[in-house]
C-alpha cells in the first residue's frame, strides 16, 4: 500500500472520498438497504465491497461533484480499516486521470459497504495478479 492509502482519502487531497452508507442508511432506511453489521465487518479476501465514491471532476471547465457507486475487491485489514484494489471504471473522471481509475488503491472501513459480492477467485487472479491474496508483508 501507499503511504496515501494509509489515511481515508478526502476531496481536498485526492480529488474523490467515499460517503457513508450508514449515514445514507439512516437517513432513508425504508429505501437506502446495507448489509448487517456484522457482515461489514467481517469481509474476507476476495470479497468484493460497494462504495459510494464522491467524486469532483472537471466537466466543461467546471467543478462539478457527483456520487458514483463502485466495486473494491477486498484485499486485506489495517486496524479499523480495509484495504482493496478499485475494480470498477469511474464514469466522471476522464481515462487519462490517475487520481481514482481501476486498479486503484482504496482504503474504506465498514461504515463505507453499502453491498457486497464474492467475484470467482479466478476472475480476482486474472485481474490483479496470484499474489493478490499473499498477505501483506509476506515473502
Amino acid at each position: 500500500m501507499t503511504t496515501r492509502s494509509r489515511r481515508l482519502a478526502t476531496i481536498e487531497e485526492d480529488g474523490w472520498q467515499l460517503e457513508s452508507g450508514e449515514a445514507r442508511h439512516a437517513a432513508a432506511p425504508d429505501t437506502f438497504w446495507i448489509p448487517a453489521r456484522a457482515q461489514r465487518d467481517s469481509l474476507r479476501p476476495g470479497e468484493a465491497a460497494k462504495l459510494l465514491f464522491e467524486i469532483e471532476a472537471e466537466n466543461e471547465g467546471r467543478l462539478e461533484r457527483g456520487v458514483e457507486r463502485m466495486w473494491v475487491i477486498v484485499r486485506g485489514r489495517i486496524g479499523p480499516f480495509y484495504t482493496g484494489v478499485l475494480d470498477s471504471t469511474p464514469a466522471s473522471v476522464e481515462p487519462a486521470a490517475s487520481f481514482l481509475a481501476r486498479g486503484s488503491e482504496v482504503l474504506f472501513a465498514p461504515e463505507h459497504v453499502v453491498d457486497i459480492s464474492t467475484p470467482p477467485r479466478e476472475y480476482v487472479v486474472a485481474h490483479y495478479g496470484p499474489d493478490f491474496f499473499r498477505e501483506e508483508g509476506a515473502a
